[in-house]
Formats: C-alpha cells, structure tokens, sequence
C-alpha cells in the first residue's frame, strides 16, 4: 500500500510556474563548492561541457585533477556527435540533451537520489549504491524536455564500469569525506546506449532536513513529464514545515 503523505513533496508540486523563464538549473562550483546566483553566472568547462565552475582561478586549480576525466569526456562526445540517433541530428544528438536535462533538474535528481537510497536512515548506502534512471527520448523545442521516464532502479557501484568515471567518483567521495559530508551520491541519467553520471557530494544526514518520502519515483516522473525545473522539496524543522 503507497504511503500517505499530508504534505505534497515539493511546495509547487500542483501550481504553474511563477514564471515562464528558462532555468539553468542548480549549479555548485566543482573547486570550491559555491553555489550559482543570478549575479554570478558560472562557466562549465569547454572541453567536456559539463564540470562547473565559479571563477577562471578555479577552473584553473582544479585542471590537475579534472584532465583526464575531461579528455576521456571529450572523445566520447566528438564519437557520439558523429551518429544520428532516432530523431536527433548531429547538433542535437542525445548526449547533448542528457547534459540540458541533468543541468536543468540537477535539485530534483539530488533530492530523488537521497530519497531513492534512504541516506537518512542508512548513509553507508551511498557508497555502495547508484540511482539509475532511464530515459526514453521524444521531440520537444526545449533541450531538457526531450525526455520522458521510463524506470528506475538501484543497482550496485559496480554496474559502472568505466575506471576512469570511478576513479573520478572516488576522488569526489574522498573529497567530501574530509569536509564532513558522507560522500559522492551517483545518479546514472541514461537513454539509447549513452548515459551521464551525476556524483553529487552530500552532506551528513542530520544537516539535511529533507523528510523521508517513499514517493520519490512519481515525484520525478511529475516533474520531468511537466517540465517544471523550480523543484523545492519539503522540510520539516523544529521551527515548521519549509521547502526549499
């Protein structure tokens, strides 16, 4: 039997947008950990169009550690660029959609994540576990809404085989530990063949006051298929019941 809940899971979950411009989606500097702002847009890096960063100082400190996994993004994207897939031209192939449509519901899927691996009861889950998410795409003008959800399901880290996509989990995961958090959360966003892996560092469970919904699967699947990017999950505090 669905759990039932007097709260819906995000404050906007039935109303229309409060207003009709394009999102960019929850943007976190890959260096320092900033968060974006209308007043200070950030840059993703030019070689894989993916990692974010707040400055040009930080993009440059974090190359180092961020040249190799960029370079083996790179070659995947000029292989992928170079095939039509099922609808999609060579300007506007899969994997450039996979990228919009992570960017724009990056809050949804970190939330969903959360949810799906219950770190609020079992944080040691996040090290063993991975979200994966299918796709299945279709036409629409706007880039993040070429997709509809097909299923979800845990499976073990091991389903990602790359070493060097885990090498660069890992390095997320350490990083994240030694500042408090409980480590990288991986989403796996994946349609036709081509996926985008999310790690997504997390903080320690009792700094998050996300409650604990076990209705996250239609919760995505509403969010996607409406192609709302304004998700503001439920919180509930000493203080009363918050989203954001």
């Amino acid at each position: 039997m669905p759990a039932y809940y007097s709260q819906p899971a995000a404050a906007n979950y039935s109303t229309p947008p409060a207003h009709a411009q394009k999102q960019r989606g929850y943007r976190i500097c890959d260096q320092c950990g900033q968060v974006e702002t209308p007043v200070a847009r950030f840059r993703l890096c030019g070689g894989c169009m993916v990692t974010q960063y707040c400055s040009q100082e930080c993009q440059k400190v974090h190359w180092p550690h961020h040249k190799t996994i960029c370079q083996h993004t790179t070659s995947q994207i000029a292989s992928i660029k170079q095939q039509a897939v099922g609808g999609f031209s060579n300007d506007e192939n899969i994997a450039k959609n996979l990228r919009k449509f992570c960017s724009a519901h990056t809050s949804l899927l970190c939330w969903v994540g959360f949810q799906a691996l219950q770190l609020k009861r079992v944080p040691s889950n996040i090290r063993q576990h991975v979200l994966v998410i299918d796709l299945a795409p279709h036409s629409h003008p706007e880039g993040h809404r070429r997709f509809s959800v097909v299923s979800t399901r845990i499976v073990k880290r091991s389903y990602i085989g790359d070493p060097l996509v885990l090498a660069d989990i890992q390095r997320r995961d350490d990083r994240c530990r030694h500042n408090g958090g409980i480590g990288a959360l991986v989403v796996l966003v994946q349609c036709a063949g081509i996926s985008q892996v999310m790690p997504i560092e997390v903080d320690p469970p009792s700094k998050i006051a996300w409650d604990t919904r076990e209705d996250w699967a239609s919760v995505l699947h509403h969010f996607v298929e409406s192609g709302r990017t304004d998700f503001q999950p439920i919180s509930t505090t000493a203080r009363g019941v918050y989203y954001g």
